[in-house]
Formats: C-alpha cells, structure tokens, sequence
C-alpha cells in the first residue's frame, strides 16, 4: 500500500509545482500587460486637477467624443467636457478653447457641435478654435503641438481618461496639466467600463508612442490659436 501511495505523492507534488509555475507565469504576464498603464499613471502624476483647483494656461483642448442621437447636441460626457472648459475660460484660467474631435465622426461632426456649445456657454466664438482632424487623443495631442504651436496648455476630458491623455501630450512636447471633466451620467457601472477600456487603450499609446508615429492626416502649420489670442 505504501508504494502505492508514493506514485500517487509524486504525482500530487508534480502538479502543485506546474500550477506554482502557472501561476508565476501569469503575475509576470499580468505585470508586463500593466507597463503602458503604469507608464500612463506615472507619468500623469503632479499633472492632474481637479476643476476648482485647476491652474491657468492661455489654451484648453477638449478632446472629442460622440456627440448626442440628433447630432445636433454633444452627448452627456461631451457635455461635461465642454462644460468644464467654458468655466475654465470665464473664470480667467484659459483664454482660448482648442475644441480637438472627428470632424466626420461615424455619430457626427464632433468640432461643430463642440463649438456651438462652447457659444451657448458663453464662450466667444471668437476664442474657439477647431481641429477636426484630431480622430484620436494621440493625434489630438500630435497636432496641437504641430499643427497649432501649442506649447503650454490645460486638456480637459473625463477622469478614466484623463492620465493617458496628459502623459501621451506631455510625451509629445506639450507642457499640459490635465483637468478632470464634469460627468454627468457617469455611474459606477460605467465609470468601470470606461477604465477598464482606458486600461487596454494604454497599450496602444505605448506603442503609438514608442514608434513616434506621425498624426493620421498631416496639415500645415496653422496660425489659428496665436490669432485667437490676439483677438
């Protein structure tokens, strides 16, 4: 009975020490799938304020997003982002507002919605500047530095979003300090959901990064914002 039990012992010991290897293979799988969203967390950090808090700078970019069923309206979160940026304007902490969006976007013409928001806030349409060609943050962040000579800046959008987008700017050449938007509608279901995508979405700006790829569509040097600030 006892040599029995010895196969069945060395069996047993075999198994544990394939499930101890399983395991360890898989925190350093998980740890290596963490590294762009620890690039993004750390490198955000000291860059990211709250509204009322929020320093001053003379841009703000608003980084688009889908815009409301009449395409006439920006949807809930766009709303809190363009929202947050007018109150940054009137309260003099930014002078100019660079809306940054899909201007052909499959739910609508981001820039156009977002600017004729920002003018029903109050906003002087005068002191808003559009990019429709900013169909991703990274190209949002990409063309205000290239396109539009931005060099210092506040970029306001959702907080899930937040950290990728200051670190991917600031990666790009932008001194910007990242503002979190107002939210409205943002349950807790949703607030996951929309971290756990950011959490993915991390793994794409390391990589857009890395390569330093150029923005999707190229444009010339555009004088917009300077002759928005002198207006």
């Amino acid at each position: 009975m006892g040599d029995a039990q010895a196969p069945a012992a060395t069996q047993a010991h075999r198994w544990r020490r394939r499930l101890r290897r399983l395991a360890v293979l898989g925190v350093v799988a998980l740890l290596l799938a963490s590294l762009p969203w620890l690039w993004t967390t750390i490198s955000a950090r000291g860059h990211l304020y709250a509204e009322a808090d929020a320093p001053s700078a003379d841009v703000v970019i608003v980084l688009g997003t889908a815009v409301a069923a009449d395409r006439r309206r920006p949807g809930e979160r766009l709303a809190g982002r363009l929202e947050t940026a007018a109150a940054l304007v009137t309260g003099g902490r930014a002078k100019v507002v660079l809306v940054s969006g899909d201007g052909g976007g499959t739910s609508g013409d981001e820039t156009a919605v977002m600017t004729s928001y920002l003018t029903e806030l109050g906003v002087d349409p005068r002191r808003v500047v559009a990019d429709p060609s900013g169909l991703d943050t990274y190209d949002s962040c990409a063309r205000a530095r290239q396109v539009y000579g931005v060099e210092r800046a506040l970029i306001v959008t959702q907080s899930y979003h937040l950290s990728r987008a200051v670190t991917l700017c600031r990666h790009l050449g932008l001194d910007v300090d990242g503002v979190a938007a107002r939210c409205p509608g943002c349950g807790r279901a949703l607030l996951v959901e929309k971290s756990v995508r950011d959490y993915f979405a991390s793994g794409k700006a390391a990589w857009d990064a890395g390569r330093g790829r150029a923005p999707q569509v190229r444009s010339p040097a555009d004088p917009a914002v300077r002759d928005a600030l002198g207006s």
